[in-house]
C-alpha cells in the first residue's frame, strides 16, 4: 500500500492507496513543533482505526509546504515504516508536469501534485482552484504544462484576520447569507466573505480561462470547495482528494 502525505499549513492530509484505489483518508493538525515520534504514534493509531494495517504500508510519497516538517516526516517514515524510503516531491523528482514559472522551485509541491492529477484525470487546458489556507488558482495548458497561477488569502484566514484586527467584528459561520445586503453584522460579514469570495473566484477563473484560450476544465479541491460550488456552480469537478491522487501519480512515474 502507498501512504500519501500532504503537509499543508493548516492540516496534514493523509491517504492510503491500494493500487489505484484510495481506501482511507485522514487529517491531523499541522504543528511544526511536534516531533517525528509524536506524529508517528498518531499515525500508527490512526491508520488501523481507518482499517489500514501498518505492516501493509510499503511505500510513501509526500509533498510539503511547511519546510520544518519535511525532515520530521522523512524521519517518521524511516522509524515507523522500516525499509521504506519516502518519495518527497521536489527538485529531481519526475512529475510529468513541465513548469513554466520563472523559477520552478518557487511552485509549491502540492500545486505540482494538483497539476499532475488534473491533467491525468481531466486533461487540459484546466484551471485548478484549491481552497486551503490560501485560495490558490493554477493554470494547466492543453499540453499539460504548469503555466502559472494566483494566490489570495484563504476564506478562513480572511475571516480570522477580521476578527483579530478589529474591535467590533466577530467570528461567523461561513455560510451563504440570504442576501448580499446584510441587515446585521453577521449577515454583512457572511456576505463579504462568502459572496465576495465567490465573485473573486468566479472572476479569476474567467480571466484564467480566457488566457488559456477558452474551454478550460475547472477543478476545485480543498475544504471550502463544496461551499463555493453551491454558491457559484462554477466547477466542472469537485475533487477533495486531488492532491493525494497527484502524489500517487507522481509516485508511479518514479518507479
Amino acid at each position: 500500500m502507498l501512504l500519501a502525505i500532504d503537509i499543508g499549513n493548516t492540516n496534514v492530509t493523509i491517504g492510503v492507496f491500494d493500487g489505484l484505489d484510495l481506501v482511507a483518508t485522514a487529517r491531523v493538525a499541522t504543528e511544526p513543533g511536534r516531533m517525528s515520534d509524536e506524529y508517528g504514534l498518531t499515525l500508527t493509531q490512526l491508520l488501523p482505526a481507518k482499517g489500514v494495517p501498518i505492516e501493509r504500508v510499503d511505500e510513501v510519497a509526500m509533498c510539503s509546504v511547511v519546510p520544518p516538517l519535511t525532515p520530521t516526516f522523512v524521519r517518521l517514515c524511516k522509524d515507523f515504516f522500516p525499509g521504506v524510503q519516502p518519495l518527497v516531491v521536489g527538485a529531481g523528482v519526475r512529475t510529468g508536469v513541465r513548469v513554466l514559472y520563472d523559477n520552478p522551485r518557487d511552485v509549491g509541491s502540492d500545486r505540482i501534485a494538483d497539476a499532475a492529477a488534473t491533467f491525468r484525470l481531466y486533461g487540459g487546458p484546466a484551471v485548478v482552484v484549491d481552497f486551503g489556507t490560501a485560495t490558490v488558482l493554477d493554470a494547466i495548458s492543453a499540453d499539460g504544462e504548469y503555466v502559472g497561477g494566483a494566490i489570495a488569502p484563504g476564506l478562513t484566514v480572511a475571516a480570522d484576520s477580521l476578527f483579530h484586527s478589529t474591535s467590533q467584528l466577530r467570528r461567523v459561520e461561513l455560510v451563504r447569507p440570504d442576501s448580499a445586503i446584510g441587515k446585521n453584522t453577521i449577515q454583512a460579514l457572511q456576505s463579504g466573505l462568502v459572496l465576495g469570495y465567490a465573485d473573486l473566484v468566479r472572476g479569476m477563473v474567467d480571466r484564467f480561462d480566457r488566457e488559456l484560450g477558452g474551454s478550460a476544465t475547472v477543478v476545485a479541491t480543498g475544504g471550502l470547495a463544496e461551499l463555493m460550488q453551491e454558491e457559484t456552480g462554477l466547477f466542472d469537478v469537485v475533487d477533495p482528494d486531488l492532491t493525494l491522487t497527484g502524489l500517487r501519480i507522481i509516485h508511479e512515474l518514479n518507479q
